[in-house]
């Protein structure tokens, strides 16, 4: 009668080595990213929003950090660390450990102030880019008494008294100062700007009398829907449903569209494995229904991309930002705060 092989204890000593010399082999060669993300996440994500609490941008990082904790099956747990237009929560985002537990908003505008001198990063380096989310409406209000019908009045008299008229705006280099100057620097008129911290109180100036108009994302929505402020003009590539009555910029003959959308990024050198799972995860949270239904209220439009296209359109923008720069001066009006 015939042995088997595995009969001899010696051989089945040298087979069961070798099955374990090979199954070292290919747990070696694995990646160590598709380990990482088999546990990810483990435990709770801090999301840091570079903004204030109560804000358009506040509210809309709050739907979509619910949304990704659905997806994820974790708590996003959002923490506001505003200051210097952003910059303050976009830097504390890239100091942070490329662990996968701390991500962020990303403003647009760190590709400007990384320019200007005041953020202290490269933000084509110090980010792994995971998801553009969306825009946001921005435009010019004044109150419902303003002796300004129209845009093209505010132009008539600025040109009439050059730097007599005054705009409020959310922050020195921030979308709506630069946005409003690009504007101005289109219609050919002189324009006093003045500085808030937020949107909020630049627009209680401008509701109270002391400012005359104000430049800025839709914190004017309810007052101009309820009759107390008139929307001018708005700076999209096209009207928003909810103030169709209200034309672009672009329509009124100044070539100027101003969305400056918001993106999800996390520190640089971040496990591509962990990041996929959270590019998954956000992609799910934009495509929600209760993300629509948060961005609607805000006159937000979707402008989603997947980190790789986002990295490509910061890049982008990072370029148009220094032709942007050079063209309105911005680092002097900077220095004149």
């Amino acid at each position: 009668m015939s042995r088997s092989p595995l009969a001899n204890p010696r051989r089945r000593q040298l087979m069961a080595g070798s099955a374990a010399l090979i199954a070292c082999g290919v747990a070696g060669r694995m990646p160590t990213a598709v380990a990482a993300s088999a546990t990810y996440p483990a435990r709770p994500i801090t999301f840091i929003c570079p903004w204030p609490v109560g804000g358009t941008a506040d509210q809309s990082m709050r739907a979509l950090c619910q949304a990704a904790s659905e997806a994820l099956g974790q708590s996003v747990v959002l923490e506001n660390k505003a200051g210097a237009s952003g910059m303050i929560g976009a830097q504390a985002l890239a100091r942070a450990a490329a662990d996968g537990y701390t991500i962020g908003q990303i403003p647009i505008s760190v590709t400007r102030f990384s320019q200007l001198g005041t953020l202290a990063l490269d933000p084509r380096q110090s980010f792994t880019y995971l998801a553009r989310t969306s825009g946001q409406t921005f435009g010019i209000a004044v109150p419902a008494e303003s002796r300004f019908q129209t845009l093209k009045d505010v132009v008539e008299a600025s040109k009439a008294k050059p730097g007599s008229l005054t705009y409020g705006h959310a922050g020195i280099g921030g979308a709506t100062h630069v946005g409003m100057e690009e504007f101005a620097l289109a219609a050919g008129i002189e324009l006093h700007a003045v500085a808030y911290r937020g949107g909020a109180a630049a627009l209680m100036d401008v509701l109270g009398g002391q400012v005359d108009l104000l430049a800025d994302s839709s914190s004017w929505a309810p007052h101009v829907e309820s009759g107390k402020m008139r929307l001018l003009a708005t700076w999209g590539d096209t009207r928003p449903p909810r103030f169709a009555q209200a034309p672009t910029l672009r329509e009124l003959g100044y070539d100027v569209v101003v969305q400056a959308p918001n993106g999800v990024g996390a520190p640089a050198g971040m496990d591509p494995a962990i990041a996929q799972v959270l590019r998954d995860a956000f992609r799910q949270a934009v495509q929600s229904e209760s993300f629509r239904r948060a961005t609607d209220l805000i006159d937000a439009p979707l402008m989603y991309l997947d980190g790789p296209e986002y990295a490509q359109y910061i890049a982008a923008e990072y370029d148009r930002e220094t032709v942007l720069i050079e063209r309105l001066g911005l680092k002097a009006l900077l220095q004149k705060g």
